[in-house]
């Protein structure tokens, strides 16, 4: 049984603790906080009903155990495995790194679960950075099946491979980025498309609402089914290359964030986790749109495997 132990509860760690343990793994998850490690407690409960609805049942050999900690070399002690799951800010990235390297065995494998800051920069925080890793879950990430895998200038091959077989292992699915950008590719194709979106309603050419829906209805709803790459194919390049050959120069290309953005966040909204950012939202509105989002996520991915039929 592959021992894990995840770094910090955050808004991934719950569900990340939750779908490796199903996967059958020993999970020690560890958090400084009492809060986040009470609110994991309460989400997988939650988190468990999701994977009974995606038909993720545990194996023969059983559900592996979960285990909270808030002492970091206890749960570090002999594992196989660590994903570092905080803040995403180099600091503290940092300062955590550092502390988990000499408690670990030199062969444990370390991976980050960062959004975007570079594996390499990442690496110079461990002793061995040869087995330091990116492994960057999408967020819910007990419903997204996609995990972007980063090597770093220093990781070894078998590291990559040890952390794409264990993803498989989880009946899950490994990506591997092959340069170490910043944002990887997720991150970065959904970041120019949010700059684009907010661009379009501080100009006012629509409203929040109105965008969301075009968006959600237009190209999200093909791009579950279609990925870009073969959707120029659908469309035709020369199509591509005659409408972007017009279009390119009028995107939005600021390199600063919004100021629509800025002023909400120095204002304290910072959306759903404070009732409100772009919306307002009231503590039972939250909950609702969770289980909203979860069971259509759930649909969506059912029918896309080719379970449910339509």
């Amino acid at each position: 049984m592959l021992k894990v132990a995840v770094i910090g509860l955050g808004t991934m760690g719950p569900g990340m603790v939750a779908r490796m343990a199903r996967g059958g793994f020993e999970v020690r998850a560890f958090d400084t906080s009492d809060a986040a490690i009470d609110r994991a407690r309460v989400m997988l409960p939650q988190i468990g009903a999701v994977l009974d609805q995606l038909s993720i049942t545990p194996l023969a050999s059983g559900e592996g155990a979960i285990s909270f900690h808030r002492d970091l070399a206890e749960a570090v002690a002999g594992v196989d495995l660590v994903i570092e799951n905080v803040p995403e800010r180099i600091e503290v990235k940092e300062e955590v790194l550092r502390a988990i390297s000499p408690l670990v065995a030199g062969d444990c494998v370390i991976a980050s679960d960062t959004s975007g800051i570079p594996i390499t920069k990442l690496q110079a925080f461990v002793v061995n950075p040869r087995r330091f890793v990116g492994m960057h879950w999408s967020n819910p990430p007990h419903i997204i099946p996609m995990i972007e895998v980063i090597p770093g200038a220093a990781t070894a091959a078998e590291v990559v491979s040890f952390i794409s077989e264990t993803i498989k292992g989880l009946g899950l699915i490994p990506v591997l980025v092959k340069k170490d950008v910043p944002g990887f590719v997720e991150n970065r194709v959904l970041y120019a498309l949010l700059r684009e979106c907010v661009d379009l309603v501080d100009q006012g050419v629509i409203d929040a609402d109105a965008l969301d829906t075009c968006v959600s209805w237009g190209i999200g709803y093909k791009l579950s089914v279609i990925g870009p790459m073969a959707l120029l194919d659908m469309a035709g390049l020369d199509i591509y290359q005659s409408v972007s050959g017009y279009l390119n120069a009028d995107l939005c290309n600021a390199a600063t964030v919004s100021d629509a953005i800025t002023s909400r966040t120095a204002a304290g909204r910072l959306g759903m986790k404070t009732g409100g950012g772009i919306y307002d939202y009231t503590p039972e509105r939250i909950k609702e749109l969770g289980a909203e989002r979860a069971r259509k996520l759930v649909a969506t991915r059912r029918v896309l495997e080719g379970r449910d039929t339509p």
